[in-house]
């Protein structure tokens, strides 16, 4: 899943407002950014194989440190105390909600993957399989994605015009993305460049989420 998972961090905004909106993006990737970097670094394994599984041509045969339920457990609860950190109130409130956004990644990959989640390490590997049929999961991560802006837009009214128009133009942008990517994009050739690719599309969307947190908010009368 890739958009699909932003779908959770706007609904995480409407519930802790104090969190900035690209934090939350960063949370429901915290997974994924260290599966890229130990993809990067030769930790985790994976191949790449031409519509492999559905369109998608990784083979995710070895990634225990990032996808493994227990380390997702603990990798959530990492985020979530890390975030609570920084911030001045609100902080179990802050711990349960990002790292309930960090642990939907899983959850989230559970329904799409195929079996390639590990249970116990690399064992007891799990995955609905939703992915094998992407005229399903496509539209499926773009409902989930435009549900969760749609709920933080009403529960945190924007206080410019600006900042509405700017959030639904990001969500229908990252939905072409989705399609982009799913069905017409030329994916890269090896693991590690897919994970760089990755990252930098991870990072990008963290950034432009600032700048439509920044748009939302109330100006402050210069003096």
């Amino acid at each position: 899943m890739f958009i699909g998972h932003y779908g959770p961090a706007f609904v995480a905004k409407a519930a802790v407002r104090q969190v900035p909106l690209w934090v939350l993006f960063v949370a429901a990737q915290w997974i994924d950014f260290l599966w890229a970097t130990l993809i990067i670094v030769g930790v985790e394994k994976a191949r790449i194989i031409a519509n492999f599984f559905g369109l998608s041509p990784l083979d995710l045969y070895f990634m225990p440190y990032s996808h493994g339920l227990p380390s997702a457990v603990l990798l959530s609860l990492l985020a979530g105390g890390v975030v609570a950190v920084a911030m001045k109130a609100y902080r179990i409130a802050v711990v349960l909600v990002v790292a309930a956004t960090a642990f939907s990644h899983w959850l989230l990959d559970l329904i799409v993957h195929r079996p390639d989640l590990p249970l116990v390490f690399d064992d007891m590997k799990v995955g609905f399989g939703l992915w094998q049929f992407p005229l399903v999961s496509v539209p499926t991560e773009i409902a989930l994605l435009l549900l969760g802006l749609w709920i933080y837009d009403r529960a945190v009214p924007s206080a410019t015009r600006a900042g509405t128009i700017a959030l639904w133009l990001f969500g229908f942008a990252m939905a072409a993305l989705q399609v982009q990517n799913t069905f017409f994009n030329e994916h890269p050739a090896s693991s590690v460049a897919f994970a760089q690719l990755a990252l930098a599309g991870y990072v990008a969307l963290a950034v432009l989420a600032a700048g439509v947190d920044y748009l939302r908010k109330e100006k402050r009368p210069s003096r």
